[in-house]
């Protein structure tokens, strides 16, 4: 969408459970050039529904909202191939909120204290399908890397690896599972990372050491 000057507007739709919250964000991008608002939702459940109807370019998805989380409705944003691109604004920055938000799709990750100017520059960003990530939780992520095998598998890993130990193909993982083959690749690569491991036989070995498997 382009305004009347000619300059590309980015479309929202805006997602937190509290009101107040949602009216300063909603004040702060329509007062600034660039931007339009389209709708607002409380729970994730509305954010699916609002997103179908509105089609906006960014959704600001907060994450633990009553009556429906962020990480559930940005996984099934995903699933559904919508064309919005997810950045989550929440208070939370800890690995078991920014992993998996990150890991269902989410395009970028920020804190609600990010400043003003930061906000605006990330939802442009968004829109162009740039990851953005807060410097807190960027640091998470990096040690998360450095540091395999502290993060808990996700139970959709926890699938995925009890296949592998069956000796199960990725092709057949992904039959059975209702994914595809490329999504299978990707539960490994982030299973690998989490066990500090590099391929399938050393990735039931150390699941079974943890007692992850068995």
């Amino acid at each position: 969408m382009t305004d009347s000057a000619g300059n590309d507007q980015v479309s929202l739709l805006i997602v937190d459970d509290h009101p107040v919250v949602r009216d300063g964000l909603r004040g702060m991008f329509e007062n600034a050039p660039g931007f339009t608002v389209l709708g607002e939702a409380s729970n994730g459940v509305e954010a699916l529904e609002r997103a179908a109807v509105l089609d906006p370019d960014v959704i600001l998805m907060d994450l633990r909202m009553p009556g429906g989380g962020g990480v559930d409705a940005i996984r099934e944003l995903t699933r559904r191939g919508a064309r919005a691109k997810v950045l989550v604004l929440t208070t939370y920055d800890t690995d078991s909120d920014t992993l998996p938000a990150i890991e269902a799709g989410a395009t970028g990750y920020l804190l609600k204290d990010a400043p003003r100017d930061e906000l605006f520059t990330a939802v442009r960003a968004a829109a162009q399908g740039r990851t953005v990530l807060s410097p807190a939780v960027a640091t998470r992520l990096v040690s998360a890397v450095r540091a395999p095998g502290n993060e808990p598998l996700s139970a959709r890993e926890r699938e995925v690896l009890a296949l592998v130990a069956k000796g199960t193909s990725n092709r057949e993982i992904a039959r059975e599972l209702f994914i595809s083959e490329a999504t299978v690749k990707t539960h490994l690569t982030h299973l690998y990372a989490k066990l500090g491991v590099n391929d399938r036989a050393a990735a039931v070995a150390t699941a079974y050491q943890r007692g992850i498997l068995g």
